[in-house]
Order: C-alpha cells, then structure tokens, then sequence
C-alpha cells in the first residue's frame, strides 16, 4: 500500500527526530492558469514541544523553477542553470536540514523559523551529490 501524501514523515538526523511534510501552493488566476509557485518544507522536531518548526520555502521566480507536476516531478524545485533538488527524497531534507543548521539555525528554538530556501539550495546539492557519489562507489 503506498504511502498517504499528506502523511509527515520521519528523519532521524544526528540523534535528534524529526517529522516532516512538503506542501505545493499556488494563487489560480483568473485564466485558470497558476502563479506564484511555492514549494514549503517543514520539519518538526520531535518530541513535540522540544523545539518549533523549521519552514524551508521555495518561490518561483527567474532562472528558479518549482513545478508543481508534469512534465517535471513533483517536490523538483531548482536553478534553470544550477543545482536542484527533488524535496521527497530524504537525503534532500538531510541536506537541507543540514545546511539550515550550518547557517545558524537550532532545532531547540521555540518559535517557528521560516528560511528561503533558495539560500540553502546549492550548498545542500553540493552535499547530497557528494553523498550520493560515496554511496555509490
């Protein structure tokens, strides 16, 4: 049976559990069409209350792309010209996490912390197309 999308899943970073959820969002205009695309990564540190939620936000914009299906997957988001990511896949929101954590934040802050993503993008590519590639060999 596969998984529900809506469904947080789990990561287990540095000893510390998180659950997370990717949400897709969009204005529909009046055309019918979409526009202001945003992919929203949010993890939650585990057990609740230990720590607010970290919101990782990817806006469309030029030279980015954040689709929100066909003809490209969906949770893809990236630079027409650089890195990009596939935000269901664990080892990006490892990354991700970790290039949050590089840049300051803590997972035992309070309050909820909401980051452009598009800061954290490449140096998380970086890392995961370096793990991807020890794994590999």
């Amino acid at each position: 049976m596969p998984r529900h999308p809506k469904k947080p899943r789990r990561l287990v970073a540095d000893g510390r559990v998180y659950l997370w959820t990717l949400r897709h969002s969009h204005r529909v205009l009046d055309s019918g069409s979409s526009a202001d695309c945003r992919e929203t990564l949010t993890l939650y540190p585990q057990p609740t209350g230990t720590g607010g939620p970290l919101r990782i936000v990817f806006a469309e914009g030029p030279g980015r792309y954040v689709p929100g299906g066909f003809p490209m997957g969906s949770g893809d988001v990236g630079y027409v010209r650089g890195g990009s990511l596939n935000l269901h896949e664990p080892s990006a929101v490892r990354a991700l996490l970790d290039a949050a954590s590089a840049r300051g934040w803590q997972p035992g802050e309070r309050r909820a912390v909401e980051v452009d993503g598009w800061f954290l993008l490449e140096a998380a590519a970086a890392t995961r197309a370096g793990n991807v590639g020890s794994a590999g060999s």
